[in-house]
């Protein structure tokens, strides 16, 4: 239970209140934004503040789109629509989105996306989602196959409270080692050549701050630790604080080293596409409104309606569902932030989540039947159609199929 976790890490912060595990200095507040990766230096932004750093990229991506149109003897000017894909958090049940890309694609619609991002378990499906439908297979295997013994594995009791996790993440090291290949790094490569952005998110535990890395950059970067790096963003976007060990980002300010520690970048937000103000940013930026249809689509791996239960009235009970209700409550509201701003914006708004009418046992955490059967019934909402909503529940009235 979560808070059975709470109070493990309270115990655990007492058993290492006479030393931890070494690590390099944390970047000082004042230098957050000035530290970057050696040989990466447009690696990640910061969007909580100045977006800035955003709108230069957006720029970016957008001139090398114009530029391939151009070499493809398209037109460029206005450029086409944009599509951009949401993938959120939710542990096991990212088979969800991986039955709703693999059902998208048999219904014939599925678009390019120019923009895809992801959070969790979102961060592990998105770069295949980006790369494009001949990696369903792929994200179908990871989504539904694997065990929680393939994900993390457990230390005993007294060697989680002495280390910096209950539990090692090397099993999902291997996972994403195995799935993530120089190939595949190349592959992102060549479509950020193009214009297209992939990007994933994770929480700077030592600033308590969200970090957006640009993984086509530092795919297409050349640097001798790329590909190490690509892989270890994707395990600290899984890596939920206290439940896994963190993962630790070598960066450099002016030459000097720190070290970051970077978790699950669900802490922050469990999904995101881009900042409120971004559009208007880039207008003033550009001298120009954004002359092109915006799309936008969110999987959230997850209900949207909160959970019904019958709480023991017991402590621990109660703490547990007041903080997963807690959780769930932050992903509602992403959602509903991420639509409000689309609204605002006059772009079009695509939400698919997990309805009412599944129903299916969840008997543990990575339950077999229960990702089989969830990646099935995504799969027939969207090979049928019906898998789209154009608001959240609490903005519509009528009720998901």
């Amino acid at each position: 239970m979560l808070l059975k976790l709470v109070l493990t890490l309270a115990v655990c912060a007492l058993v290492q209140a006479c030393g931890s595990l070494p690590r390099l200095k944390a970047v000082p507040p004042s230098l957050t934004e000035s530290a970057g990766i050696p040989g990466i230096p447009d690696a990640r932004i910061w969007v909580d503040r100045d977006i800035g750093p955003f709108i230069r990229a957006a720029i970016r991506d957008a001139n090398r789109e114009a530029e391939t149109l151009e070499r493809e003897g398209k037109p460029a000017n206005p450029l086409p629509p944009v599509y951009a894909l949401a993938i959120s958090g939710g542990g096991d049940a990212g088979a969800f989105a991986a039955g709703i890309l693999s059902g998208w694609t048999v219904h014939g619609d599925r678009p390019r996306f120019n923009v895809v991002t992801g959070i969790s378990v979102g961060a592990l499906i998105a770069p295949f989602a980006f790369l494009g439908p001949e990696y369903d297979d792929v994200v179908r295997g990871v989504a539904t196959s694997v065990r929680a013994e393939d994900i993390f594995r457990k230390r005993s009791t007294l060697m989680g409270l002495a280390s910096d996790g209950m539990a090692s993440s090397e099993p999902l090291a291997g996972l994403v080692a195995k799935c993530v290949t120089p190939e595949i790094l190349a592959a992102i490569a060549r479509e950020y050549a193009k214009g297209r952005a992939l990007q994933l998110g994770t929480t700077d535990l030592d600033a308590g701050r969200q970090v957006i890395w640009n993984m086509g950059e530092i795919a297409s970067s050349g640097a001798p630790g790329a590909l190490d790096l690509f892989r270890k963003i994707i395990i600290a976007s899984s890596s939920i604080p206290g439940v896994v060990s963190p993962v630790m980002i070598d960066v450099e300010v002016d030459g000097q080293p720190f070290q970051e520690m970077h978790v699950d970048g669900g802490v922050i937000s469990q999904l995101f596409l881009y900042p409120s103000p971004a559009l208007a940013e880039l207008a003033k930026a550009t001298g120009k409104p954004l002359q092109r249809e915006l799309h936008t689509y969110v999987i959230r791996n997850g209900r949207l309606e909160p959970d019904w239960n019958n709480t023991e009235r017991a402590t621990l009970e109660i703490g547990d569902r007041a903080i997963r209700a807690l959780v769930q409550t932050q992903g509602i509201n992403d959602v509903r932030q991420l639509y409000e701003i689309a609204q605002r914006d006059g772009a079009d708004f695509n939400l698919a989540y997990i309805g009412r009418n599944f129903d299916q046992p969840h008997s543990g955490l990575f339950d077999p039947a229960y990702m089989k059967r969830l990646y099935e019934y995504a799969y027939d909402l969207a090979a049928s159609g019906r898998a789209w909503h154009a608001a959240p529940p609490s903005q519509r009235t009528t009720e998901h199929p």
